[in-house]
């Protein structure tokens, strides 16, 4: 019988007490950096102990830090992923600027940009459903505000990097893997830039300084998961839509930034994360996966996580299997089987139904199992287990048929 690994996308629920001590943490003068103390790095360490725990007992076998060392001080947060980078990194300030507040930016033939949030397309066609409270589409309360670029970016997350590894490894049996989420240099750069010349520089020194937090984690032997929602959910970003040619061009900057951060890394503990965001909304404007497929691939990485169980991007397991001759022979697919937009816990045969279909595009030992995104912050936290546990023991059932 074969066996079937597991993992998650990363994100798991917070105890309320790590969310309470995040939320009492002050800030440093540049009103975004939160202090840290003591008594807070050792409730850290103790809740990263207990949640991998909690996913061995789930029947996840290469388990995370459920992205604890990346602050979130409410229940529902879906931006914890990103901000965190803010903690770590020199070159920002606070401004009256954010992707929320700025003007929309209108893009053209060759020349396109990204426009604000509330200018999304997906979020302009169903403008009464995203500003209606009862519609359940909240993205929640970020831990930090947003900063802009206002100066050179430096990785200063020496320390705080060398806690999550710490917490990871030590909460590790011998012989198991784990994962570390850090932002990849696209996502990272999506804050206003206010210093560098274009946005290829602005992305570039992300990059730069990212290798740092990277290098880190890998040197640990512990894989490091490049979040990098932009590759995807950017073409949502642009108003009016672009043609598919511009924004492959705008996309490969951003794949030729990862390669660049990467560089000199073990390639076979680089996963890298692809989304389409994962907030609870329509999603009618996500490009398809057919469209980049090819451009992704050229990621120079072991692992590829991506969504593969929501109702929008389900049937895209067929473009895998269109398209198997271009996949690596090296490369492993991390398909999300449990869906992070749903109240319903997946039946395990269902789960094991979405893990066959990958294990015979490119054989059982090059899929690790896992969800479409991050769970915590996105779903109620006794959901979320369920659905782990269901993810292990589709798993299982998948391995006794394959």
């Amino acid at each position: 019988m074969s066996t079937i690994q597991t993992t998650t996308a990363g994100s798991l629920p917070r105890t309320q007490a790590l969310i309470d001590a995040n939320a009492a943490r002050e800030f440093e003068d540049d009103g975004f950096t939160l202090k840290s103390t003591p008594e807070f790095e050792s409730l850290l360490a103790e809740a990263v102990a207990d949640v991998v725990e909690r996913q061995r007992q789930a029947g996840i076998t290469q388990p995370g830090d459920g992205e604890y060392g990346h602050a979130m001080s409410a229940p529902t947060d879906y931006g914890a992923w990103w901000v965190y980078s803010f903690q770590r990194a020199t070159g920002l300030t606070l401004t009256e600027e954010d992707i929320f507040s700025q003007q929309p930016v209108r893009s053209e033939p060759g020349n396109i940009r990204l426009t604000s949030f509330p200018d999304r397309r997906d979020w302009t066609i169903f403008r009464e459903a995203y500003s209606d409270p009862n519609s359940f589409i909240s993205v929640g309360k970020n831990a930090t505000a947003f900063p802009a670029t206002t100066g050179p970016i430096e990785y200063s997350g020496h320390d705080a990097v060398a806690s999550d590894v710490r917490n990871l490894a030590a909460a590790l049996r011998p012989g198991e893997r784990g994962f570390i989420p850090s932002l990849a240099p696209g996502s990272a750069a999506r804050i206003a830039n206010r210093y560098y010349a274009t946005d290829e520089e602005h992305i570039a020194a992300w990059g730069a300084a990212l290798h740092h937090e990277y290098k880190a984690i890998t040197d640990a032997g512990l894989v490091v998961q490049l979040d990098d929602p932009s590759l995807a959910e950017n073409w949502d970003q642009i108003n009016p839509e672009p043609s598919v040619e511009d924004y492959l061009a705008f996309t490969q900057i951003r794949i030729d930034a990862i390669n660049e951060a990467i560089k000199g890394l073990p390639k076979e503990l680089v996963r890298l994360h692809l989304c389409w965001g994962s907030w609870h909304g329509p999603h009618t404007t996500d490009i398809e996966l057919k469209h980049i497929l090819k451009t992704v691939l050229g990621a120079n990485v072991g692992q590829i996580s991506f969504e593969a169980a929501n109702a929008r991007h389900e049937h895209e397991w067929a473009v895998w299997e269109e398209n198997k001759d271009i996949i690596p022979d090296d490369l492993i697919l991390v398909p999300g089987v449990i869906g992070h937009s749903t109240n319903l816990v997946e039946h395990p045969d269902l789960v094991a139904q979405r893990i066959e279909r990958f294990a015979r595009i490119v054989g059982p030992d090059r899929v690790i199992a896992s969800t479409d995104c991050g769970l915590g912050g996105r779903i109620h936290p006794q959901i979320a287990w369920a659905k782990l546990e269901s993810l292990g023991e589709g798993a299982r059932r998948a391995a006794a048929r394959v």
